[in-house]
């Protein structure tokens, strides 16, 4: 097995097969909020590594609201694709997810219609309501025009995962609408 590094992305190689032809099979995303890296795998299997990532300005947990700038931990999907962006490519989570709906209903941050209706668009596999107390419209992301140098320096985003621009392009390469995604 080859290793090799170039802006920013870790690709292993030891394979003939492109990264074209992986979107369609078991491919899933592992993000590591404290290595602040993300790991393209197939099964068990490493694809590539993306080094460098920016998370939420307070880090990683579980989000209070909306606007806390924290990213949520947990297992979600994409759910949708913006290839025109402002931040180049988004794919947006599906993000609420029940386990997050089920500890804001138990903390009273959220009614019981609204864990109901988080709880329907995932039993229906579709994208769960943006609009809630505990915030939406969170995703992976490249920079648009925004800073590298600040990208590089500390953690800028509202609850997404920033990638550089050369990285959301290498990343789109492996993903598709319904790819995992486990935000540890």
């Amino acid at each position: 097995m080859i290793k090799k590094k170039l802006l920013g992305v870790l690709i292993v190689v030891g394979c003939t097969v492109s990264a074209r032809s992986f979107a369609d099979q078991d491919v899933w995303l592992l993000v590591d909020t404290q290595t602040q890296s993300m790991e393209v795998r197939k099964g068990d299997k490493t694809v590539a590594v993306l080094e460098n990532i920016a998370i939420g300005r307070n880090g990683a947990g579980e989000k209070n609201h909306r606007g806390d700038d924290i990213t949520p931990l947990g297992n979600y999907r994409i759910g949708w694709i913006n290839e025109r962006s402002a931040f180049r490519k988004f794919f947006g989570l599906t993000y609420p997810n029940v386990d997050n709906a089920d500890n804001a209903l138990k903390k009273g941050k959220i009614d019981l219609d609204t864990y109901e209706a988080i709880a329907r668009a995932h039993s229906a596999g579709q994208i769960p309501p943006q609009n809630t107390d505990l915030g939406g419209q969170i995703g992976i992301h490249g920079l648009g025009s925004g800073s590298l140098s600040i990208h590089r320096s500390m953690n800028w985003t509202h609850g997404c995962i920033a990638l550089t621009n050369d990285q959301i392009d290498q990343l789109s390469q492996w993903v598709e609408k319904g790819t995992l995604v486990t935000v540890k």
